[in-house]
């Protein structure tokens, strides 16, 4: 009992820490979305966003959702490498026309970095490095970048800190402004919903780094808003049953609060 009771508070204070840090975060440059409407996305990452039937899938589900019209438009594409740097991907193939099964170039390509790489000075790095190297691949095919901030670890994470949120934001924003790319604030959206409600389970408990369901569902919340400069609230999507009512209006509503605080809207 003792030992569960040391557990509830380590992890408590791990999320107090996680969302304090996130405070002070960085002002983006670029404060609305690039692409009107878009509709040929492609999402590069890790297993971030592939865990929990994949967040593209989410995110096309939500928008779908709030306009019909798009459903058959919509063109969403996800390459994903477990645990990869931005650097892992080969961004010349996968953005060539045709080569994913798209004829036309993507509107909008969203890409993330390792989740620990802004917490020391070599990854962090690189993946500015590659960020600039991929923008230009992308920019002659004349799509856009959107950068996807990734939340930062809790506990058990051996690489959970307190100022893992705001150093994450920082390389993010510092990247984004440099390209001028939108940046899509999830890290901040875990940071507010766990102020909110310290409660709730946006990380698995097995390793603290990896979203819940309920934490794709944030994330696809907050890559909607941004992108498509919408507000989820009120968005019927629940998927298919398995988001409680009570947490996709709670998730909705901290996805909106946070894009529109994030880029001043």
């Amino acid at each position: 009992m003792l030992k569960r009771s040391v557990a509830v508070l380590q992890s408590f204070l791990a999320i107090t820490l996680f969302t304090l840090a996130a405070a002070q975060a960085a002002s983006p440059t670029v404060k609305q979305p690039q692409v009107d409407t878009p509709k040929r996305v492609l999402f590069v990452g890790n297993s971030y966003m592939y865990y929990n039937d994949s967040l593209h899938n989410h995110v096309n589900r939500i928008a779908s959702a709030a306009d019909p019209a798009l459903q058959k438009g919509i063109q969403y594409k996800s390459a994903t490498i477990g645990g990869a740097p931005l650097w892992h991907h080969n961004i010349v193939h996968l953005t060539t026309p045709g080569n994913l099964g798209i004829k036309e170039p993507f509107e909008l390509v969203i890409m993330q970095g390792n989740s620990t790489d802004a917490m020391s000075d070599a990854p962090r790095a690189r993946f500015r490095e590659k960020v600039i190297e991929f923008n230009e691949v992308i920019k002659k095919q004349g799509g856009k970048v959107a950068l996807y901030m990734t939340p930062a670890h809790i506990k058990p994470s051996k690489f959970a800190t307190p100022d893992m949120t705001s150093k994450t934001a920082d390389m993010y924003v510092e990247a984004g402004n440099e390209i001028g790319a939108l940046v899509i604030p999830t890290g901040l959206a875990f940071a507010e919903a766990y102020r909110q409600r310290p409660d709730i389970k946006l990380h698995q408990d097995y390793d603290g780094s990896h979203p819940t369901l309920i934490g794709t569902y944030l994330a696809a919340c907050t890559v909607y808003a941004s992108v498509y400069g919408k507000s989820p609230v009120g968005n019927p999507y629940d998927y298919y049953g398995k988001v409680s009512k009570e947490d996709a209006a709670f998730l909705q509503k901290v996805a909106d609060e946070t894009v529109k605080k994030f880029y001043g809207r």
